[in-house]
Order: structure tokens, then sequence, then C-alpha cells
């Protein structure tokens, strides 16, 4: 079973030092009947409104103490399941919500389950911990859940602060009130878009209550604003109603509290001339309007309509405030996630500069100074802007050694990375077939020499011219064979280092006339190629230093000096690049060519804000104009 919060709204509160025991432990203390009676009414609500609903249980104990047993279940009668228990167990060490994904082998039916569970606390105190047992859902539907057993707990514990022991006999009628509230919060929760939720609940509400008319506004400004009237989806020809239903709603945020017309003798203090007005235009016999708080801040209102000749009786003012509590945040939060985007970030703005211009929040205050202090010191201070590539070594000059003839490879005495000596032997062809060929020609040769006697001898002169020719023509055959000879041995030109070429794993192979063997590079003689980027190609110029750093050696910092700009660029990997060349000033000795490493070249001093965004800025302008009309 894995267990895991899923709510990111719920506050973390400090987990008990003390090991909260078991829900089921059968010490625990007797709970007030009060209590039973109400978290029985509650989960079954609970339950009811949550479709897929198999399971409940609310566990209360002493608070902070524990232990904790079942002062509810759901259905009534049975028990909580070994892995509910377990899931209540951890939201109550936790100190927040819990969802626990159960496997078919935890659960009792062999289904696919989850176990939701949320802390119930008053006053800072935990009281104990709801938790539901459901088919398995998605993620958002996990989360909104979890939200309705937040959203119920606060109400259970609103319930709780304000009776006493001496209203066992009203726990009924409080079930009651707390199933119309939790339809009405499912009202606004199965609703996908704000307006919608706000004038389904509206009209919930009117209708409950068999009030004339309930309006919803929220601050727009510096006033409220109108945002659900009930029993109504459409607004035209109704901007005087909304006028004085908004100065009602301003008069309530003013005072800050729940204002009642007529007033009673407990409230005949609070100023209720918009409330009047709006009786007395609109033929409302009372009229109340209960501001929404959230995080002690005021950003709503509701405003409740009888007509008639009732007033409204404080029970019902006691339930329109308990209501509001409850319903208000959940369309407040509907209402900010309906919004235009520009709209959300603008309202987050402003939300700022009030944490930054008000009082408290220290914290994020020194976090603004320290940030502006870092963009005026880079605006301010220059720094050295330097082009940085990717690099690579070469040799100044490299040198092939390649076949002189077809033949076959005989030997071979050197690898890549060999360090050589000139005239150094590398590898050699096989000779075979020259040497019999040059025995042949000696032989030839000689055979041609005794009959030049003879015939010089005999005094044949047309004889000894003849052999003559043929002799010198044997001495060339020799003369070239001896010079193929040779060539069979291939030979270092320079003292160097072998860049290419193994010869030692293909001993016996064929090779043809021309073909490149070995890859000569000279010792001490180097050249950086930098591939510089097609947007910082325009800052370099000749003449310009920097330095490289190797991937052998990166603590190593080696001059170089630019001393050649190839103004053709290459494609490679979606990128376009300039190949830049530049010299070592003092090469030291354990270079080899092929190295590769990250070169540096400076090009001047710059301020360090643009060094550090001068990139982001081009691509901007480039986009701009790209896209400019």
């Amino acid at each position: 079973m894995g267990t895991g919060c899923i709510n990111p709204e719920s506050v973390t509160i400090t987990v008990m030092t003390r090991e909260p025991q078991s829900v089921a432990e059968p010490n625990a203390v007797e709970l007030a009947p009060l209590l039973t009676n109400v978290a029985q009414n509650w989960l079954a609500w609970q339950c009811t409104m949550i479709a897929g609903t198999c399971h409940g249980v609310i566990a209360l104990g002493m608070p902070d103490q524990g232990p904790y047993r079942p002062a509810a279940c759901w259905p009534e009668g049975s028990d909580p399941s070994v892995a509910l228990s377990k899931t209540a167990k951890a939201a109550i060490s936790k100190r927040k919500g819990v969802v626990a994904e159960l496997k078919s082998s935890d659960a009792e039916d062999g289904a696919d389950k989850d176990a939701i569970a949320y802390p119930i606390v008053i006053d800072g105190k935990l009281l104990g911990v709801a938790a539901i047992e459901v088919e398995r859902l998605p993620n958002v539907r996990q989360k909104s859940v979890l939200q309705m057993l937040q959203w119920g707990a606060a109400w259970f514990q609103a319930m709780c602060d304000q009776q006493g022991q001496a209203q066992q006999q009203s726990g009924a009628a409080g079930g009651d009130k707390l199933g119309m509230v939790l339809e009405l919060v499912g009202t606004a929760v199965e609703q996908e878009r704000f307006q919608a939720a706000a004038t389904a609940v509206v009209t919930e509400l009117a209708t409950r209550l068999k009030l004339e008319r309930v309006s919803l506004g929220f601050i727009h400004g510096k006033h409220i604003k109108v945002k659900a009237l009930s029993h109504s989806a459409r607004f035209e020809g109704r901007q005087s109603l909304f006028r004085q239903i908004g100065a009602a709603m301003d008069e309530a945020l003013d005072q800050e509290s729940t204002i009642v017309y007529p007033a009673s003798t407990k409230a005949g203090q609070d100023v209720s001339r918009a409330h009047g007005e709006l009786a007395r235009l609109h033929g409302a016999r009372a009229v109340c309007t209960v501001p929404l708080s959230m995080d002690q801040e005021i950003y709503g209102a509701i405003t409740f309509e009888r007509p008639g000749h009732e007033l409204l009786e404080p029970e019902i003012v006691k339930f329109c405030e308990q209501a509001a509590a409850l319903i208000g945040p959940v369309l407040e939060v509907k209402r900010r996630d309906d919004r235009w985007l520009i709209t959300k970030m603008l309202d987050s703005f402003s939300h700022q500069c009030g944490r930054l211009l008000g009082k408290g929040h220290l914290v994020f205050k020194v976090i603004v100074l320290a940030l502006a202090g870092l963009v005026v010191f880079l605006s301010v201070f220059n720094g050295q802007h330097r082009v940085a590539a990717t690099a690579a070594l070469e040799g100044t000059v490299e040198r092939v050694a390649v076949a002189p003839e077809d033949g076959y490879v005989a030997t071979a005495s050197v690898r890549p990375g060999d360090v050589v000596k000139k005239d150094q032997e590398l590898a050699t062809l096989d000779s075979k077939d020259l040497e019999l060929e040059r025995v042949k020609w000696t032989s030839q040769r000689e055979q041609l020499s005794k009959e030049y006697r003879e015939a010089l001898a005999k005094f044949e002169r047309a004889q000894v011219s003849i052999l003559r020719a043929r002799i010198e023509q044997s001495d060339a055959q020799i003369a070239l064979l001896n010079e193929q000879l040779a060539r069979t041995q291939i030979l270092a030109p320079f003292d160097g280092v072998i860049v290419s070429g193994d010869l030692t794993r293909t001993l016996g192979s064929p090779v043809e006339r021309g073909q490149v063997l070995y890859k000569i590079a000279p010792l001490n003689d180097y050249r950086v190629v930098l591939e510089v980027d097609e947007r910082d190609f325009s800052d370099v110029v000749l003449g310009q230093t920097g330095y490289l750093a190797l991937a052998a050696a990166p603590n190593e910092r080696l001059e170089i000096i630019v001393n050649k700009i190839t103004p053709v660029s290459t494609a490679e990997d979606g990128s376009n690049f300039f190949k830049v060349e530049a010299s070592l000033a003092d090469p030291p000795e354990h270079l080899r060519p092929g190295m590769q490493g990250v070169g540096k070249v400076e090009v001047g001093e710059r301020k360090l804000i643009w060094i550090w965004t001068h990139r982001i800025v081009d691509w901007l302008r480039l986009w701009l104009w790209a896209w400019w009309p």
C-alpha cells in the first residue's frame, strides 16, 4: 500500500512528539455524545455525497493525546478495514491529508480501491481523523475527494467550536444543516466553470431557505461586483438592482461584519443604510449580507433577501454564515482558476507588489533587495567578454605515408600515438616477387655479357652492338627493381607522431598503389581549430588572444592567438559554425594531435549584464523582427 499526500493546499502542522495509537484501540477515552452524534451525521452525508464510497470512519480522541478510536462508521455497524485504519493512522502521524492506493490483495473484496484520510484539527490540536474507502479514482478525482474531506472537516470543526454540551438535543438539526452544506459543496465542486458553479449554489441556497433572491459578489478593484444571481443566468436590464446589491455588499465589506436588516438589538449598531435602500426599492422584507473571507482577508460577500413579512431568524443567519464560510473558498478557488491568463499574471504581480511594499514578509523583501542589488551591480561594472567554442588540436603540417606499389603488407612496427624519428622504418611490403624478378634479370645480364665477349673476340661488330643494347636494357631493369625493392620500406619523412594508421592487425592484406597507410604530424608544432558559433563570429578578429583548456588537462590554461578566420560556415547538429585557427604561444611537450577541449577568445570589456543576457536579447530581437509585419 503506497501512501502520499496530493493536496497542495493542506496546511502542514508540526507532527506530534507522541506516537499516535491505533484507531481501534479499545481503551480509548469516552467521547462526548454530541461529538459522536455530529460525527455520525457528518460521515453519513459525506459518504453519500462522494460517489463510489465503500466504507467510512471517523476516529476521535483526546486532543493531541489520543488514543483515537472509531466514533462513527459508515455503513452503520460496520468496522473499518485494516488498510483504512493504516491510512487513518498515517494521516494522524503526518497531520495532513493522505491518499493510499490499495491493491486488490489489500482490499477485502479483492478490488482496487483508494483510501483517503484527512485529520480533524481544532485550535491547532489534533482531535481525530476522517477516512473513507472509495473505488479506484484517477488523480484529479482523488484531489477533489480529498478537498471535500478537508472542507467537510472544516465545517465539523466549526460545529465543535460553536456547540456545547448543553446543545446535545439539537444534534439531529445540526446534521440536517450539515447535509445541506455538503450538498451545496458537492454542487459547487461538480461544475467545471466558475459561473455555472456560482449560479447553481446561489439558486440552491435560495430554494432551500425559501428566499426571494441570493446574490454572490467578489471584490473588483475597490468595490464588490455581483457575479451570480439566483434563478438567473443573464444580467441584462438589471443594472439598478446590481448597483443596489453591490452597495449593500460594500457596506458589509467596510464594516467587516455580517449586516442584517431590519437590525436586531444585538446588531443595532451596524450601519445598514444601503440594505434598507435595497429592501425599499426591490420589495424585500429582510436583507442579510455575509462577507466572504479567507486567510483573514475579505474577497467577496453573499446577500440573502427574504420577501413577505418574515424576518431572518438568528438560526438562519447563523446557518448563512456557516454556509458562506465553507462554500466561499470553493467558489473563490474556481473563480481564480477561471480567469484569463493575463489577469492571473497581473493579479499575481499586484499581490507580490503588496508583499513588497506592505508590512511583514521580511525574507521576501530581503530576496528582492538582493536581486535588485545584483542587477544594479551587473549594470554598472564591466567584465571581460569571451567567446567560447569547442576546440581541437591539430598538427601544423600532416604528411602521409602511401603504398608505392601494389603489394601485400609484410611487417608493421608502429601504431597511432607512437613517436618516430626521421627515416625510421614504419612498415614493409612483401618483396619476394621483386627479388625473383631481379635474380632473373641478373642471370640474363650475365648470359648476355658472355655472349658479348665472344662476339667481340670474333670481331662480329653487328652482334656486339645488339648485345651491348640488351645488356644496357638488363641494367636498367635491375636498377628499376632495386629502386622498387628500396621503396618496399615505408620510412618516416621527419620526426613526429603517428596520427592515424595501424597495419599491425592487417599483416598480409593487399594494398594498392597510392593508398594512405599512415598520417604523421610533427612534434611541438600545432594549431588550434575553434568552432565558433555564427552568433559570435562577428566578435572574433585576427590577433585576438585567448586561452585553451583541454579535456586531458582541464586545470591547465594554454595561451592562444587567432591567426586565421575561415569565412565558410559548416552546418552540424542543427547549428552553423565557422572554423577559426589559432596558434599556441608556448605548447607543452605532452600535447598530441587530436586532443579536444574548450577555447575562449577574449573580445573586450562589456557590461556584466550584457554578457549574461545578450544571447537571449538577440534571440528575442530576431524573433520579434520575424513576426513583426
